[in-house]
């Protein structure tokens, strides 16, 4: 797993909104979230890439994240080495980035 750039991220979680359906955790290539309790939790924040799969994906709308420095960097080193970066197959995320 990556990190990006520290304490950097601006992923949010609004925990009152949460209906705990776990969609954030299936589609975070970076396993960012975890269901405890019936509601999701942030685990590593800064392995956050910032692809916005978790906010499209959340049907309570308890996320929100803006395109950032990580998807950007994953994108820019899966130019650079011709491997995709990010862990993510590119259907959920990058916008097809790969």
């Amino acid at each position: 797993m990556s990190i990006y750039l520290k304490n950097v991220a601006t992923l949010q979680l609004d925990v009152d909104k949460c209906i705990g359906c776990g969609m954030c955790a299936d589609v975070c290539p970076h396993a960012v979230f975890s269901i405890q309790e019936g509601k999701a939790r942030i685990g590593d924040r800064d392995a956050c890439m910032e692809c916005g799969a978790c906010a499209r994906n959340c049907p309570a709308g308890a996320i929100a994240v803006e395109a950032g420095v990580g998807c950007a960097q994953a994108i820019l080193n899966s130019w650079r080495t011709g491997k995709i970066e990010c862990g993510c197959d590119g259907s959920s995320c990058c916008g097809g980035s790969k």
